[in-house]
């Protein structure tokens, strides 16, 4: 059974930084495509970053520049370092992957950026 856990998440000034990290389990990690997505108060769930089993990475614009992800083969985890944080980006961040056909989530960490 695969299984994600978020951690990380916070409060946090506009401008600053925060490091949310995802712990896999129960897959192969290493091939496969890992995401990161988030939801807002009243808002679509939207995909915020995207990192291939090669290490290809590829951002929603409104963090590109800002949020870059990353992964760890060995150690099975999946990171998101958000920097320059603004207010708009408070939402719950979850990690995500697809493994036979099927999405799989974790349950989501806060991040609340203060205004």
């Amino acid at each position: 059974q695969v299984h994600l856990v978020e951690s990380g998440g916070g409060l946090v000034q506009p401008g600053g930084s925060l490091r949310l990290s995802c712990a896999a389990s129960g897959i192969n990690y290493r091939l496969y495509t890992m995401k990161w997505y988030r939801q807002a108060p009243g808002k679509e769930r939207e995909l915020v970053a995207t990192i291939t089993s090669d290490g290809s990475t590829n951002y929603t614009d409104a963090v590109r520049g800002r949020f870059t992800v990353s992964r760890n083969n060995v150690r099975n985890t999946l990171f998101l370092q958000m920097n320059n944080l603004e207010p708009d980006d408070t939402a719950v961040y979850y990690c995500s992957t697809n493994a036979s056909g099927r999405n799989f989530w974790g349950r989501g960490t806060q991040v609340t950026g203060s205004s």
